[in-house]
């Protein structure tokens, strides 16, 4: 009968310092495993500094982004929360909270106290790679502190250092956001870094996204601007309330220090031997420096993150050192993953290593060609003093290879104590779990989760590697629905949809394919533009939250009501560039949209679907009128469509995998009948077709999901189990680690694609996960918010058992299940057995709901509260 709160949080923010919101919602997470357990009323206690504690009593069941009781909070200023939660007559109420700190960051201009974006006297590279610029400042403190905050940007990325000690964890900060309209700065606690009299804040700027070479074909660089800059304030708070400020202004100075250069996608230099000891340190003697001036910088567009920051999550040890083909030393990991190399190492002075980063070999070599114009490649130069230890500042790679040249055998052995791989992405909680007794889906599983991780790194990117990590808008709309339940998207998404609405407003309110756009105007394209709907319709599904709906909305209306380019009946129009069903599995190497289903077609199937979500987003806001325009809408799509692509007898003019899937999915046939017999005609062209994928990005996120909607789970079992090409399980079977851009990236012989666009490590095909979380683990949110949810266990595919886990906004959601022998009650199902005993435990957190709906049963569902509860089938049948 345990119950208590687990966290408290402010907005989507799991730490709360420096947020953008001065009345922040709040939310609280229960554990225990209560019985039917529902919160009446809660209490918020908020103490402010100085002040005695105000608590707020109020008669709600809600427990999720529930307002701001108290007055705004002020730039800086810290709260501390408890929250109590108050059950039914007769039921325990929880325990407090533990307390738990909130304090926004700068809200307006003039909260920077005048601080300057200022750039170094060093003049700045022309057309080439800007080389990072070092800059400090010294002052002093003579009376003590009770605290210290700094805020800080860049134009470029940063790596701060007070005293000579890091300030923070964040890593390639402050990211990357659509810059011309919202750049973010970081709020850090800096307290225990000053010290008494003399001290010394030192920031490195490198070009990062910001003045970097970004995009394929070569690219453009300084699209954002062309000099390196830095904007911070250092505010320290005395004890009896007054403050110091430092900020960022013509009294600092600038250097060049040991990284010559670093870049996305290039690698980075550093020459240790350039290392000036004690630069960010009091005492350095800083003669030689370059003094700096200021910059143009509007503060407006400065915004607080919504994201949690990139971080180091996890270090991956060495698995193997081998020689390839040709005699050259690489490295493998064991796993393709994002992020860099940490090395202790020590050798001649002078002697530079080299570390050149790809996602896989081929003819026993590393294989460079799917990296195209991206060099990929960290080179470090000794300074022959004793053991150094490095690892970059403002690159990143995807890789599972590493092909090193120059490295000093003999005094450093080249083993797991030497080189170790530092995974990095956007530090999103992890919500979504899942195993079962196939091995290869589980490992499938753990590639979809790879592969999300290396592609979550501040924006949601099409691939970490080549020269491209841009935001696809079209990739996002697929997977949106898998990347909510394996991690905590909220705030991640929120900012980057924030970018989105802003870019399509200058886009002819027509989303643009990559956010943030770097490639220009853009026409309208259906399923990449519908990301605009699509995207923020699967983010209200998992958390809730109309307040960011609301935010979204006006970009979802105005590309619906301004941004397709319509034909006379309101279908798109056909002289229209589209997308289409991206990478068909039989679309040849160098034509990706050249599938077997008409474009047209998946983009009027598409338009219909958004106008549909449309007008259900128009009804969560109570905006009567535009439900009953969409709504219009969607009916008359509805029947042109019909009219242009459904025979009168219900037959769709392309009989393919895609086009029979878009029309069931979204609704389209005018009759059941007819639906039920394209089903019919969709199973069986799976059938003929050895269950193998015949889907592009229009189709593959559905198509699961259409089947299981029209009772056929069994077909897209087999789908799902089938080794061959094209299928998922083949991308396992050929040792993958993550997910696939190509179905068949790599050929069966084990050579690479021979399309110049071929990536091991692309998200879109992983969409499969919402399928294996919904079916296999049975979890689906019967409201938005995961208030109510539905378990609803499809068992099948020869699986004996499974186990899904998903943290909720209310707890922890567990869907665990397994089969016994139907002749003995205890023992796995055989293979051979026409039946067995189906056992199903849920776990419900407090205050939320359950409807369980058991395999075989066509009865009432169960619904449930919270608790630990246990079902059976006695007798499943078995398929």
């Amino acid at each position: 009968m345990a119950l208590s709160i687990s966290q408290v949080f402010f907005e989507h923010h799991r730490t709360a310092l420096g947020i953008g919101e001065s009345s922040p919602r709040v939310s609280w997470r229960f554990q225990g495993n209560v019985s039917d357990w529902e919160q009446t009323a809660y209490n918020l206690e908020i103490q402010r500094a100085g002040q005695a504690p105000d608590i707020f009593s109020v008669n709600s069941s809600d427990s999720v982004l529930v307002p701001w009781p108290s007055s705004p909070l002020t730039a800086g200023e810290e709260a501390t929360v408890r929250v109590q939660s108050i059950g039914r007559p007769g039921q325990p109420n929880t325990p407090w909270s533990d307390a738990v700190t909130v304090e926004p960051g700068l809200l307006s201009p003039e909260d920077w106290h005048g601080a300057a974006a200022i750039a170094s006297d060093r003049p700045t590279e022309v057309n080439q790679t800007h080389r990072p610029i070092y800059f400090r400042k010294d002052f002093r403190l003579d009376e003590s502190h009770a605290s210290a905050r700094l805020y800080i940007t860049a134009l470029g990325l940063y790596e701060a250092h007070i005293n000579g000690h890091r300030v923070g964890d964040h890593v390639l900060a402050p990211g990357w956001q659509s810059f011309p309209y919202r750049h973010e700065y970081n709020t850090y606690d800096v307290t225990d870094l000053l010290q008494s009299g003399a001290n010394t804040i030192g920031v490195t700027v490198g070009e990062g996204w910001y003045s970097g070479r970004l995009g394929f074909g070569g690219g453009r660089r300084n699209i954002y601007g062309d000099t390196l800059g830095l904007l911070s304030l250092l505010v320290i708070t005395q004890p009896d309330g007054t403050k110091t400020y430092i900020p960022t202004d013509n009294t600092w100075q600038s250097g060049t220090g040991p990284i010559i250069t670093s870049e996305i996608y290039d690698g980075e230099r550093y020459d240790s031997r350039l290392e000036q000891e004690g630069w960010a340190e009091p005492g350095f003697n800083s003669t030689g420096w370059l003094g700096v001036h200021e910059v143009p910088f509007p503060k407006e567009k400065l915004a607080a993150p919504d994201a949690p920051p990139v971080r180091r999550v996890e270090e991956h040890k060495l698995q193997n050192v081998f020689l390839s083909a040709s005699g050259k030393t690489v490295l493998d990991f064991g796993q393709n993953l994002v992020g860099w190399l940490r090395i202790r190492v020590k050798g001649p002075r002078g002697q530079t290593i080299k570390f050149l980063h790809t996602e896989v070999m081929e003819n026993g070599e590393v294989a460079t060609r799917p990296l195209r114009d991206a060099k990929a490649t960290d080179h470090f130069t000794l300074a022959g003093d004793d053991v150094q230890e490095w690892e970059p500042s403002f690159t990143f790679h995807g890789f599972r290879y590493v092909q090193v040249d120059g490295w000093p055998d003999e005094t450093t052995p080249l083993d797991q104590d030497s080189v170790t791989a530092v995974v990095v992405h956007t530090d999103m909680e992890r919500t979504g779990f899942f195993e079962c007794s196939n091995p290869l889906i589980s490992k499938l599983h753990e590639n979809i989760l790879w592969s999300m991780r290396g592609n979550f790194l501040s924006i949601p990117t099409d691939c970490p590697q080549r020269d491209e990590r841009l935001g696809w808008t079209g990739d996002i709309n697929a997977f949106s629905r898998t990347a909510n339940f394996l991690y905590d998207t909220a705030g991640f998404l929120r900012g980057w949809l924030k970018d989105a609405y802003s870019e399509q407003q200058n886009n002819s309110y027509a989303p643009p394919y990559v956010i943030p756009n770097i490639l220009g105007q853009a026409p309208p394209a259906s399923i990449w533009g519908d990301s605009i709907i699509a995207v923020p319709w699967q983010l209200y599904q998992t958390y809730g939250d109309k307040v960011m709906l609301r935010e979204q909305y006006p970009g979802a209306q105005d590309w619906i009501d301004k941004g397709v380019s319509r034909n006379e009946v309101g279908l798109w129009n056909r002289s229209t560039s589209q997308f289409g069903d991206w990478l068909d599995p039989k679309a040849p190497a160098d034509s990706p949209g050249d599938a077997t289903t008409n474009k047209y077609l998946v983009s009027d199937a598409y338009l219909i679907h958004s106008t549909d979500l449309l007008a259900n987003m128009s009804a969560i806001l109570s905006l009567d009128a535009q439900v009953t325009t969409y709504t219009h809408a969607h009916t008359t799509l509805t029947h042109a469509f019909q009219h242009a692509w459904l025979s009168p007898n219900g037959t769709v003019a392309n009989e393919t995998q895609t086009g029979l899937a878009l029309p069931l999915s979204f609704s389209l046939f005018p009759t059941p009948s007819q639906a039920a017999s394209a089903l019919t005609r969709l199973v069986a062209l799976i059938h003929a077709n050895a269950y193998k994928v015949g889907t592009g990005f229009a189709g593959t996120h559905l198509l699961g999901h259409t089947l299981s909607q029209y009772g056929a789970s069994a077909t897209f079992y087999r789908m799902l189990l089938q080794p061959d090409l094209p299928s998922w399980l083949y991308q396992v079977r050929m040792n993958g680690t993550t997910t696939w851009e190509r179905w068949d990236s790599m050929l069966p012989n084990g050579t690479v694609n021979s399309g110049t666009m071929t990536s091991f490590n692309h998200y879109s095909v992983g969409s499969v996960g919402s399928w294996i979380h919904a079916v296999i683990g049975g979890l689906t949110p019967a409201e938005p918010g995961w208030r109510a949810f539905n378990v609803a266990v499809v068992p099948g595919g020869g699986l004996w058992n499974a186990s899904t886990r998903f943290v909720s906004p209310y707890g922890e959601i567990v869907s665990k299940w397994w089969v016994e022998d139907h002749e003995s009650g205890t023992s796995p199902c055989s293979p051979a057995a026409t039946s067995a005993r189906f056992r199903l435990v849920v776990q419900v957190p407090p205050n939320s709901f359950a409807t369980v709906r058991l395999p075989g049963e066509t009865g009432d569902r169960k619904r449930v509260g919270s608790g630990i509860h246990e079902f059976e089938v006695p007798c499943l049948a078995l398929d």
